[in-house]
């Protein structure tokens, strides 16, 4: 089991700039409806059998020419005047309002600066291909953990779509690095990257 180091007293967006690199992942836990929803149907899968802290999950790109953390996410994001669904890259602020997103954790494997290019690439081609986001998915992963049935395939899957979690599943599929052996791609929610036996660094900010 990976070691949890847990850290207080830092705001998220000091925490993003002092743990993130390019490649890690990011988790966080939000306030909104639809984030409590998800943590709570994923209390099925949590080891203490409580609602997870998890609601989506994200993959750090790195800091751009405006010296601000960039992250690659697949998202609903609705606007007066636009709306965006699917892969998008976003500045990391997106989550550094505290009171919307109380807990934040950083995943950080270790990777060769080689493998974070593969993992960043894997995001932008998405992002290029205009991947969009299927909440028709999201629907195949509750039935899936309802009759338990997690490494089956998401019956409910579409070509070019990925919700959060399966995006960045893909995105490490390019390194071979499977967070769940037991979980296919499109059924892989935030919780079961957080539980992952893969070897790496988790740092959550409480």
């Amino acid at each position: 089991m990976n070691s949890i180091t847990e850290i207080k007293g830092l705001s998220n967006q000091e925490f993003v700039e002092k743990y993130a690199v390019p490649g890690s992942i990011g988790l966080v836990g939000g306030t909104h409806f639809i984030d409590k929803s998800i943590k709570k149907f994923q209390k099925k899968i949590t080891s203490h059998g409580n609602e997870s802290m998890w609601s989506h999950a994200f993959v750090f790109n790195g800091i751009r020419e405006d010296k601000k953390w960039w992250i690659l996410e697949s998202d609903l994001e609705f606007y007066k005047k636009q709306t965006r669904v699917g892969v998008q890259e976003n500045r990391a602020d997106k989550y550094f309002d505290k009171a919307a997103y109380p807990n934040i954790a950083i995943l950080n494997f270790n990777l060769s600066k080689e493998d974070q290019a593969k993992i960043i690439a894997e995001g932008l081609n998405l992002l290029a291909a205009k991947t969009e986001y299927s909440i028709r998915e999201i629907f195949g992963v509750l039935i899936s953990l309802a009759n338990k049935k997690r490494s089956e395939e998401n019956y409910l899957a579409r070509e070019n779509s990925f919700f959060c979690s399966a995006f960045v599943q893909h995105c490490y599929n390019a390194i071979n690095i499977d967070l769940d052996e037991n979980v296919s791609t499109k059924l892989l929610t935030p919780e079961e990257i957080y539980a992952t036996k893969q070897n790496c660094s988790i740092t959550i900010l409480l």
